[in-house]
Parts: C-alpha cells; structure tokens; sequence
C-alpha cells in the first residue's frame, strides 16, 4: 500500500471518527434514541474497524497524533 493510500485511510477514519461522535451525542441528548440512529452508529463503528483491520495489514496501524507525539518525545 502506497503512502498515499495509507494517509487516504487515515483521513477516512478521522472523517468517520467525528461521525461517530456526532452521533453518540445525538444518541445522549435524546430522551428515546430510534433504531435507525441506533444502526448507523453500529454501521459507523462497523466501517472504523474494517479501516483499523486494513491499516494494521498493511503495517501501518492508526496512531492518533497524540500518541504519535508522545512516542516521539520518548525517544
């Protein structure tokens, strides 16, 4: 998988990430959740994992910068 394969990943599964929230949210405030809102945070979810299993394949598994940061300034 190419760098820029591997950064298109990466984006995609920000991009989902800050869905997911979204979502989790809207699931908190409301007094009776719907299903439907039920199962798009589960497809969300579903589609995170497929992009970890594909990034951790190809070597590269998602860091968050955080812990890219934090690993760095250990070494």
């Amino acid at each position: 998988m190419t760098a820029e394969e591997i950064q298109e990943l990466n984006a995609a599964r920000e991009s989902l990430v800050k869905r997911r929230s979204e979502m989790a949210r809207q699931v908190s405030v409301s007094p009776l959740p719907s299903v439907e809102m039920a199962e798009e945070l589960t497809k969300i979810l579903a589609a995170i994992e497929a992009l970890d299993r594909a990034l951790n394949e190809a070597g590269r598994p998602y860091m968050s910068k955080s812990m890219v940061d934090e690993w760095s300034a250990e070494r």
